[in-house]
């Protein structure tokens, strides 16, 4: 069984999302607990002191120090980690969760191994294209319906998005598994909302299942200010639902 070690802490090739100003110190070691298990960052009966912070090419070990509150009602973490050489960095938790994954950023040596096999072809004899590159070139393109229609989703994330008119960070919500529930459904995958007044009065849960009526248009969501991690999704985020209303829990 192989023995994974961490990379000695350079700084130079870190980038580093320092807190703004104060953050949340956890009051004591049950604080710490239930936060952590909150966040789905341990599920053992010892909780986790230490997690991993992986990149393309290294991995650090880190520890959680504390946590920021954002939102109207404060009901969003963002985690301040702590390096090895003290340094602090801050992380959304389903990000720094998906990390402990061995998995996690295998998907982008592929990719570059691929980018190196092409910058070869010219001396290679051709060769048939890969069947999952023919199958996504062929995927159709989504006939978006003009008219308000009835959606199915699950809540995947609570994210911020900047907007470029008021030059702030928006609260927005980032559903999965979206279908549009007409005679023949339209499978959407993921898409994304403003995390209106309307939808807080319904105190939506991550995870759970809803459906609702609105207006699908294409764009794509625009990354928060200073807050890259909020983005670490399955596939892009390029369409958006206006105006969701007669929210149901499935």
């Amino acid at each position: 069984m192989a023995i994974t070690y961490p990379h000695i802490e350079e700084s130079d090739l870190t980038h580093y999302i320092s807190p703004k100003g104060e953050y949340q110190l956890f009051q004591d070691e049950d604080h710490y607990a239930e936060k952590v298990r909150e966040w789905g960052l341990s599920s053992t009966k010892e909780v986790k002191k230490e997690f991993w912070y992986k990149d393309k090419t290294y991995q650090r070990l880190v520890t959680i120090k504390g946590y920021e509150e954002f939102g109207v009602s404060k009901t969003f973490n963002t985690l301040v980690i702590e390096f090895q050489d003290g340094h602090l960095s801050c992380i959304l938790p389903d990000y720094l969760k998906d990390m402990q994954s061995s998995n996690f950023g295998k998907e982008d040596k592929v990719n570059k191994a691929d980018a190196e096999e092409r910058s070869l072809s010219s001396t290679r004899p051709a060769e048939k294209p890969k069947a999952e590159n023919i199958k996504k070139a062929e995927r159709p393109k989504l006939e978006l319906p003009v008219e308000k229609v009835h959606f199915t989703g699950i809540v995947k994330q609570f994210a911020l998005s900047w907007n470029h008119f008021n030059e702030e960070n928006d609260e927005v919500v980032v559903l999965d598994q979206v279908q549009i529930d007409q005679e023949n459904p339209i499978d959407v995958g993921i898409a994304w909302c403003s995390h209106s007044k309307t939808l807080k009065k319904v105190e939506l849960q991550l995870g759970e299942r809803i459906e609702f009526d609105g207006k699908i248009v294409k764009k794509k969501l625009p990354k928060g200010k200073e807050v890259e991690e909020a983005f670490i999704l399955d596939e892009p985020a390029s369409f958006k639902i206006n105006n969701p209303s007669k929210i149901v829990r499935k």
